[in-house]
């Protein structure tokens, strides 16, 4: 099965924000960035991509035939997506697991497990 994890920044600290980022210490931000570097190589991982900030969305709408744009997220910041990556696993608990490993869980975020639609 695959699944996508979608990484919810939430208040998770990012190198983004050198304010939140500076309230980890020296060894909790390597091991930030030393945990999404294991998680990229573990077997069944195709790494996604880190978005950029929420604020520099546009979101599309199309109403009665006329495209409509609106500059930023639809949703509120602490639900915007950071990142993501896909992951082929035997099943939903190894999903979780590596969910569980990606440091925006364990920091103010969340990491959602949807899986693929297979055809």
């Amino acid at each position: 099965m695959k699944y996508m994890l979608l990484i919810h920044q939430g208040d998770t600290p990012t190198p983004r924000d050198p304010e939140a980022w500076g309230k980890l210490s020296e060894d909790e931000q390597k091991a930030v960035y030393a945990d999404y570097m294991a998680i990229n190589q573990t077997e069944g991982v195709s790494p996604g991509a880190q978005l950029d900030e929420p604020e520099t969305a546009t979101t599309v709408r199309v109403e009665d035939g006329k495209t409509l744009t609106t500059d930023g997220p639809f949703v509120e910041i602490k639900e915007a997506i950071g990142g993501f990556l896909f992951f082929e696993a035997d099943d939903l608990d190894a999903a979780i697991e590596l969910a569980a490993r990606i440091p925006a869980a364990r920091l103010g975020g969340a990491v959602e497990v949807r899986p693929l639609v297979e055809r």
